[in-house]
């Protein structure tokens, strides 16, 4: 019998995201690095320049063999675990964050975010994605789609009217 392939975030080496989505496609494990184009300004020049959204982090959706040959990569340090236990990332967490990447530039990243309702978005292109309330004003909302196990959320500037309390 197969075993389910599931979701799981790993921690990278310090600036080694890049290298270990490599290291993973080499052997074949399917890899997820979240990535945003940033400007980055110098003194002398401005340039684009592709970062990951979460320093220090990738994803992997991978068997628990799959989970512990990820392990003997160079650039992977270890799985993120909970209770004792490799944490799993749902599908729909992933899902949302790939929708919201490729919908917009204008995302931020937050540590240790403070969660407040749980929305879902019912127009736009973040339609039928759920996420929490992070900021509410009188013309916008900020949503963060949260990945709870790693304290990170993606924020995204939404008009209140777009959302809907759940």
């Amino acid at each position: 019998m197969t075993e389910i392939k599931k979701w799981y975030a790993l921690y990278t080496k310090p600036r080694s995201e890049f290298k270990a989505e490599l290291q993973l496609n080499s052997i074949d494990i399917e890899s997820y690095l979240p990535k945003v184009q940033l400007l980055k300004k110098w003194s002398d020049r401005k340039k684009k320049v592709t970062e990951p959204l979460f320093r220090g982090y990738i994803f992997i959706r991978a068997d628990e063999r799959e989970r512990l040959l990820a392990l003997e990569q160079n650039a992977i340090v270890k799985t993120i675990f909970f209770n004792g236990k490799p944490s799993a990332v749902p599908q729909s967490q992933i899902d949302s964050l790939k929708k919201m990447l490729s919908n917009t530039n204008d995302i931020q990243v937050f540590n240790n975010i403070i969660k407040g309702n749980i929305v879902k978005i019912v127009e736009g292109p973040f339609s039928g994605t759920e996420g929490v309330v992070y900021n509410v004003s009188k013309n916008e909302s900020m949503l963060a789609v949260n990945i709870d196990i790693i304290n990170r959320s993606v924020v995204v500037k939404l008009p209140s009217g777009s959302v809907v309390k759940k």
